[in-house]
């Protein structure tokens, strides 16, 4: 996470839209945009072409008015787009509020979009929204067209602030009294309607009506501030720090800071395995562990809420009960909801039963637990997950890659299982598998050598047994200690969760490496 970045909230334009920016803007954030129901290259489908919020020109008007009356103006940058064209649509967003203006469609024009609505389906005709490289031939737009054509809006907007006498666009910001709105009052076909408070300009002084300051964000005392002081050695020269502390609910996204760090340092590539090892007791908060990069490993003795690991790139979380604790682990709540939501990398052990949505949108995040709620692994599409004890309903709901080693004692788990896009399996041990697709059997000589992450389509036993082995380490957990120590009794008790066609494609790419090796 980026200390220093700055937060962007897009709002549509529709009635109360200035009631939820000043929520925002109480909320911290630095930039709020908001976006009209014109615009775009119309691929979109029509549900969202008709019924995409009102003009720009509304939602704006009362954003600014509610944020002045409400004395948030100044502490956020307004930014209004949605079909802006002209020099005269920027003059007329800044007189109604906006510090900023989003332009999109009419620069794409001038770079050669012909508005063929196929963005969406690689056909683009003039090679801009395409992948297609005989299409990507086609395009003939340069820099220069769209910076010429930015050039006549300034023109056009240098030559208004001048008919207005107005030296800086800055002074107009919020003047919604200078817009020449009677015409449009007193025209016939406005009888009846009633456009004042459009036009409301609150009392407020100039550098209330617009973005004079920054937003002040409570994070200088946060605890990711000390766990940056205590892991400095690691982040200034590598080397492995070890240090305790102690969390509470109100502490958030515990980590993230910290992964920033060592991103901002040394990228994607991180640290070495366990480089920093965080002892933590207590309870977390939100989103513990969020962005945890490669080389961290966070051991929480106590639970955890909801969003944990969300975006883990690279890191180990471990979350178990206290050694003294008089629960039973297997059978209560240790971290809460959406846990590993869009985790790409790294490993999660817990030794207790998750919320529900476990793993949605993991892409590649090893996770062992010892149960979860409704819709486990909805829309995985990478990473391994294992779970050692009783699964909600709909689970597996727009899985399409990865795959999950789920324990069914009872035999109901096909019950519970969506199988639109996947398909059970059992989990055979590579003697068996071996005498099945070879007709030899013995042969486990390759145990603990091969790539666990290269074949998903293979390899099932050792890797699960790998996995739960790593989660004893980690955890004590007795449960996965007993499947262990008895795994003929409970390896049948397993099934293999895949999506088909995650299947299907590791076959096809198999079977063209090998046709590529077998011609060399």
């Amino acid at each position: 996470m980026n200390p220093v970045a700055d937060i962007s909230v897009k709002l549509v334009s529709e009635v109360g839209v200035g009631t939820v920016a000043a929520g925002v803007a109480k909320a911290r954030a630095d930039h709020i945009t908001v976006s009209g129901f014109d615009g775009g290259t119309g691929a979109s489908p029509l549900t969202s072409l008709k019924h995409a919020g009102s003009p720009w020109e509304m939602g704006l008007a009362e954003t600014q008015q509610t944020l002045v009356l409400n004395g948030l103006r100044s502490r956020v940058a307004l930014q209004v787009d949605g079909g802006l064209r002209t020099g005269r649509d920027v003059l007329i967003g800044a007189l109604l509020g906006a510090d900023e203006y989003g332009f999109s469609t009419a620069p794409l024009i001038a770079a050669g979009c012909l508005m063929m609505r196929k963005c969406h389906l690689n056909t683009c005709p003039v090679g801009i929204a395409t992948q297609d490289p005989v299409l990507r031939k086609r395009f003939k737009g340069t820099p220069e067209h769209v910076i010429n054509y930015f050039f006549y809006v300034a023109e056009e907007l240098r030559g208004l602030l001048a008919e207005l006498g107005v030296k800086k666009l800055d002074d107009i910001i919020g003047r919604s009294d200078m817009l020449d709105k009677e015409s449009a009052i007193n025209h016939w076909k406005s009888q009846g309607l009633d456009f004042s408070k459009i036009f409301y300009r609150p009392d407020a002084t100039p550098e209330e009506s617009r973005w004079s300051m920054l937003q002040e964000h409570p994070i200088n005392d946060i605890l990711d501030r000390e766990l940056i002081r205590n892991a400095a050695p690691a982040l200034e020269s590598k080397e492995k720090v070890s240090f305790p502390a102690q969390i509470k609910s109100v502490d958030r996204s515990v980590g993230a800071m910290l992964s920033g760090e060592i991103a901002k340092r040394y990228g994607a590539k991180g640290l070495k395995d366990d480089t920093v090892h965080i002892a933590m007791t207590g309870t977390a908060g939100q989103a513990f562990g969020a962005f945890v990069a490669k080389g961290v490993t966070i051991d929480l003795e106590g639970d955890a809420n909801d969003y944990v690991g969300k975006g883990l790139a690279g890191g180990r979380i471990i979350v178990r009960p206290p050694a003294n604790t008089r629960i039973v682990p297997e059978n209560s709540i240790i971290v809460g909801n959406t846990v590993l939501y869009g985790a790409t990398s790294g490993e999660v052990y817990f030794r207790g039963v998750a919320g529900e949505r476990f793993a949605v949108r993991n892409s590649g995040a090893t996770a062992v637990v010892e149960g979860v709620g409704d819709h486990g692994c909805e829309y995985m599409t990478g990473g391994v997950v294992v779970v050692i004890g009783q699964t909600g309903r709909n689970f597996a709901a727009g899985m399409s890659g990865g795959v999950a080693y789920v324990l069914d004692e009872d035999g109901s788990f096909n019950s519970r299982c969506n199988l639109a896009m996947v398909e059970i399996q059992p989990v055979e041990e590579e003697d068996d598998l071996l005498e099945k697709l070879h007709h030899h059997g013995g042969d486990i000589e390759h145990k603990g050598r091969v790539d666990l992450s290269a074949d998903m389509t293979r390899h099932d036993d050792e890797r699960l047994r790998l996995i739960l082995e790593n989660h004893v380490k980690y955890t004590g957990s007795t449960k996965a200690a007993d499947i262990l120590a008895n795994w003929e009794e409970w390896r049948p008790k397993f099934v293999k969760v895949m999506p088909v066609e995650y299947r299907r494609a590791l076959q096809e790419m198999k079977a063209a490496r090998m046709g590529l090796a077998a011609a060399e």
